[in-house]
């Protein structure tokens, strides 16, 4: 990688990496759902329990590892988290193999992956703001980020393939093995990060230190309303997701494979944001950015409540499903790199374990939440409540940046 041009060759195997643990986990999306239903002819019930329950314990049980990873080398950390994540998904396989596989293992191995998947998220972002220049930040997570989206393009196509050819179980395997190439790819980048440093050398952790992320969010004049925002437009779109595929494949009579490449074709605006944010942040400053495009990304979802049958209704959910992710795909780089800039070094892994513990512990309630009111008025009015809901969530974007970070953020 040219030195002059990129953020570090530590952070090209982090890149590495990251694209690699990515496409595993996209390759395998829905995959306990899928296992669940066609292994163990599990009912709705029992999927949505690992859809909602999993997810939302794991996010619990990550809070307390945070003020823990925040006193160690992160690249270690991660690491482990990864090597945690290739053996309790490989359990998965080897019970299927010997016929002793159960919903309740799949439950378990769900909860072990979101913990470990919320732990890695925020050692990346403190070994990103440790191996990176300021300067290149902003660079470095748009690079995460149009890897995220490519990954979200051609995984599910990929792994739906392979479902559909060798099982379902097929893809958790492949999962696993993303996680171990992910691992070596971190061994490879040879340390960088600093050697974090305890001020009072506390042997123990305080119950006071588990609420440390949230204490820094919520004192912030930029986070606070960052991370309101970010938590509820992002539960709101995820609760009204499994109504739009009720919606499509149910009344509206599209076809499994056109759900699909409804979803997958719009990830190129993924791409294009996160190529653009840069630009964009260089050109009119990060702060109105943050703005413009979080106001855009909230207008885009009450469109989808308007979707019919045949071809017009398909071409309408890529218009806006494009319109929506190439505004996240600009927010997201922004939103992050102002994050670690706002963040001291020695508290990234709190404050970014506490935001995503939060995020995805509001989904379940929501998704429940929108559930139930779709059963009582059904999917269309349901989408629609959360498409307007959205339309005043751009109300909690931040106005003023902190008192002590005043000056322009490095484009």
């Amino acid at each position: 990688m040219d030195g002059r041009r990129s953020p570090g060759w530590r952070f090209g195997w982090l890149w590495a990496a990251y694209g690699v643990s990515a496409f595993g986990t996209r390759f395998a999306f829905d995959a306990f759902a899928l296992v669940a239903l066609l292994v163990l002819d599990a009912g709705p019930a029992e999927v949505s329990l690992l859809a909602a329950v999993g997810p939302a314990v794991g996010a619990v049980l990550a809070v307390p590892l945070g003020p823990w990873v925040e006193h160690r080398r992160k690249r270690p950390v991660m690491i482990a988290t990864d090597v945690v994540r290739c053996a309790v998904l490989l359990s998965v396989p080897v019970a299927y193999a010997v016929d002793a596989l159960t919903v309740g293992q799949l439950l378990v191995v769900s909860v072990t992956v979101a913990a470990a998947d919320i732990t890695f998220q925020a050692a990346v972002g403190a070994y990103v703001k440790d191996v990176v220049p300021k300067e290149e930040l902003l660079r470095a997570n748009g690079r995460l980020e149009s890897t995220a989206w490519t990954a979200t393009m051609l995984g599910p196509p990929l792994g739906g393939a392979a479902i559909g050819w060798f099982g379902p179980v097929t893809t958790v395997l492949a999962d696993a093995v993303s996680y171990l190439l992910s691992a070596g790819a971190l061994g490879a980048a040879g340390g960088g990060d600093r050697r974090p440093e305890r001020p009072d050398a506390r042997p123990r952790l305080r119950a006071g230190d588990l609420l440390d992320g949230w204490r820094h969010i919520l004192r912030s004049r930029e986070l606070r309303p960052l991370f309101l925002n970010t938590v509820l437009v992002n539960g709101l779109i995820m609760a009204s997701s499994p109504l739009l595929v009720v919606l499509m494949v149910g009344p509206l009579g599209f076809a499994p494979w056109q759900y699909g490449l409804a979803f997958a074709v719009p990830c190129l605006g993924g791409l294009v944001g996160a190529r653009l944010s840069r630009r964009l942040v260089a050109r009119f400053g990060p702060r109105r950015v943050l703005r413009v495009t979080g106001t855009l990304r909230a207008c885009w979802p009450l469109g989808l409540a308007f979707v019919g049958p045949g071809t017009a209704g398909l071409v309408l959910v890529m218009v806006i499903e494009f319109g929506l992710i190439t505004s996240i795909g600009v927010f997201n780089p922004v939103f992050a790199t102002r994050r670690l800039e706002r963040t001291p070094a020695d508290r990234v892994v709190r404050t970014l374990s506490a935001w995503s513990a939060t995020g995805k512990a509001s989904i379940a309630p929501l998704t429940a939440l929108w559930g139930l009111l779709a059963s009582l008025t059904g999917p269309r009015t349901a989408i629609a409540l959360a498409g307007v809901l959205l339309l005043a969530t751009p109300l909690l974007l931040p106005r003023h940046a902190d008192e002590a970070h005043q000056g322009p953020s490095a484009p």
